[in-house]
């Protein structure tokens, strides 16, 4: 039987922007009290922030002295994009406990990142955290999104025009180190479907030496809803969730909840 994830409540203690696409929101409080970091490099924490109850997934950039600081990238509309264009700076957001992927093996020789903005929280953290051999990193971003915010090898990549991404490109243009080693990669879902394959098939790379992972979908933006902070949406939420319901179908029922009340 599986149990809920642990969850906690957090104070916005800070807010800076990084740059006109990344917020780093530091979190801190007593609420963080019994947080504890994997101490893996890609854990993510799920984060909901006030007016919503639907939770987006955040890499944990660091946890030091009681204090977890997520970097966040904004589009022009999101569950959170509004929020953390605003002084958020002393609101109360709910945190789960973290999870994570990245699991190098004890003999790898190199190691090798490729990812888009939503993954360059996690690159910076796992070059920061691999010190005892090659780390290669290509990020798919503006140049100089944030300057100094990756350290050690890392080469840019100007997304194509027309287009919001194109990592697979990117990955099918690797020259491959010989030996055994590791490759890590996050960005959107098509085209990391595109890159297993390749892994599979082209570079014949074993299970056990990549982790590719999907954050976003292409083509499919979500408008954010405010929530009626009168009305707890939590159990609707869970209700919903645990029969089956769309998102869409929740906030129907949410909906009628608050017309009930008024």
């Amino acid at each position: 039987m599986s149990t809920r994830a642990q969850q906690f409540q957090a104070e916005v203690v800070r807010r800076e922007q990084l740059s006109s696409h990344f917020v780093r929101i530091v979190l801190g409080g007593d609420g963080l009290v019994g947080f504890a970091s994997t101490g893996v490099p890609d854990e993510w924490v799920a984060l909901t922030v006030p007016g919503q109850f639907q939770t987006r997934y955040y890499t944990v950039r660091s946890w030091r002295d009681g204090q977890l600081t997520l970097d966040v990238v904004v589009h022009e509309h999101g569950l959170v994009t509004e929020w953390a264009s605003t002084d958020c700076v002393g609101d109360t957001v709910t945190i789960s406990e973290p999870k994570a992927s990245f699991k190098m093996p004890d003999t790898a020789g190199w190691l090798l990142l490729v990812g888009d903005l939503t993954a360059l929280p996690a690159i910076a953290r796992i070059t920061e955290t691999v010190t005892d051999l090659p780390v290669t990193a290509w990020v798919e971003a503006p140049h100089g999104e944030i300057d100094g915010y990756v350290v050690g090898d890392v080469t840019w990549v100007e997304p194509p025009p027309g287009a919001e991404t194109a990592t697979a490109s990117v990955v099918e243009a690797i020259e491959w180190p010989d030996g055994e080693g590791y490759f890590w990669m996050a960005g959107e879902s098509a085209q990391m479907r595109a890159i297993r394959k390749h892994l599979m098939r082209e570079v014949k790379l074993p299970s056990t030496a990549y982790d590719v992972m999907g954050y976003w979908r292409s083509g499919q933006p979500r408008q954010p809803r405010a929530v009626d902070r009168a009305i707890d949406p939590g159990p609707i939420w869970r209700a919903g969730k645990a029969a089956g319901k769309s998102d869409d179908q929740i906030w129907a029922d949410y909906d009628a909840a608050r017309e009930a009340q008024q």
